[in-house]
């Protein structure tokens, strides 16, 4: 009996920021978390827990004992649907399941959802990849209201599905769905689900969600479509200011950053833009670009003192000057390995320049980044080959591959 409360103390995680929307609780790819320990123990990370998952790119979102992710069940036994789960974050013990109708036909890469959940006052917020909105109760699992926008409101569906997480601003829900004949962004309410605007002129949708940014005491949104880099303005109205980048396959898919007055996107075939904001609405200019040496595909840049660190597709990670494209140096692929679409994605911890990443291998890499190159601390083995995004919450890593969703602890310095 005296044991008990020890071990109970012991299987609780640590109190740190959860992880209630993609790339973190500012949507930014950082984490205020406990200090992780720059040596991986001898006896490797400790698994908490495994759960059963079906495939889907949907990244992993947590809020206090919550963890929620979506997939797609089998076709043969369950139809098309979509599926999202909720498990216990301590125990790995299913909470509650939502499923709903979807048939992919055509859609390419075809084996499950995109977008990560987003939760939000004790909703979940979520968007399929044939284009159905959603919000859920975030401790049961009932419906709160459910729509077809490829239907209602003409979207117009990307080559590999939508993938744009919902982006919640005050009381409304944004999300990149290419309305036609306009309508790059709609903003849903966020009780209802009914449209109150819409705004943009690309016709058609990007894979990203849109950046909320503040300039000028005014704020207002960055899109980025598959025909151009856009600034738009909260309520609906023309756009701001538009910068021509016609991105081939329409891949548009890292969502852009904004920094030091700086908006930059990373593309994959086209290459980096760099585009230098102003006080005024429209004043915007092209900045620099790079066509050939920063080619990102779907992991977002990461940020810090004037610096970006980008998984590049042709050198892996690359660090360059946000001001003027100058690459510093590159890793050779040391993160994850090359290949036709590198992935990982990047977590800063703290503010000391470590970082947590996952690569496409199902590693989890604790490194640290700085101008002088890449460190990397340790490694280890989690999932199966993945591209989804993975959560940090307490002391507790939660990532998911096409087979199953795993808990495990991290190492803290003491």
């Amino acid at each position: 009996m005296l044991f008990f409360p020890l071990i109970c103390v012991f299987l609780q995680p640590v109190a740190a920021e959860d992880w209630p929307r993609w790339r973190g609780p500012r949507g930014d790819g950082s984490w205020n978390g406990p200090k992780v320990s720059e040596r991986l123990p001898e006896k490797g990370l400790e698994r908490i827990w495994k759960y059963d998952l079906n495939p889907g790119y949907s990244g992993v979102t947590c809020i206090r004992d919550r963890v929620y992710t979506m997939d797609r069940p089998p076709t043969d036994k369950f139809g098309e649907t979509e599926r999202v789960v909720c498990v216990n974050a301590l125990s790995g013990n299913e909470m509650w399941r939502f499923s709903f109708p979807s048939e992919y036909g055509d859609l390419s890469y075809g084996k499950g959802p995109r977008a990560s959940l987003t939760l939000h006052r004790g909703k979940v917020l979520g968007f399929g990849a044939m284009g159905h909105a959603f919000a859920l109760d975030a401790g049961s699992g009932k419906r709160l209201w459910f729509r077809d926008l490829a239907k209602e409101a003409n979207a117009s569906r990307p080559i590999w599905g939508f993938s744009s997480s919902p982006e919640v601003v005050d009381k409304e829900i944004l999300l990149h769905v290419g309305a036609r004949p306009s309508g790059s962004i709609l903003a849903l309410d966020l009780e209802t689900g009914k449209t109150r605007w819409q705004v943009g002129s690309d016709k058609k949708a990007g894979y990203a969600p849109p950046l909320p940014i503040f300039r000028g005491g005014r704020r207002e949104l960055i899109c980025w479509g598959p025909n151009r880099i856009m600034g738009l303005p909260m309520g609906g109205g023309g756009n701001l200011w538009e910068i021509p980048y016609e991105v081939k396959y329409g891949v548009s898919i890292a969502m852009p950053i904004y920094r030091e007055g700086i908006a930059l996107v990373c593309g994959y075939w086209n290459g980096s833009r760099a585009i230098r904001l102003g006080e005024n609405p429209g004043d915007a200019k092209l900045l620099w670009k790079d066509e050939e040496k920063l080619c990102g595909l779907m992991s977002q840049p990461l940020y810090r003192k004037g610096l970006c660190y980008l998984v590049e597709r042709r050198n892996g990670l690359t660090c360059f000057e946000l001001k003027t494209g100058k690459i510093l140096w590159t890793d050779d692929h040391r993160l994850t390995a090359a290949g036709r679409n590198p992935q990982a994605s990047l977590v800063w911890a703290g503010d000391g320049g470590n970082a947590l990443s996952l690569n496409a291998e199902g590693e989890l890499v604790f490194l640290n980044l700085s101008k002088e190159g890449y460190r990397e601390h340790w490694r280890e083995q989690l999932v199966g080959k993945t591209w989804a995004h993975p959560a940090y919450a307490g002391n507790r890593v939660y990532a998911r591959s096409d087979r199953e969703l795993v808990c495990y602890e991290l190492p803290l310095d003491e």
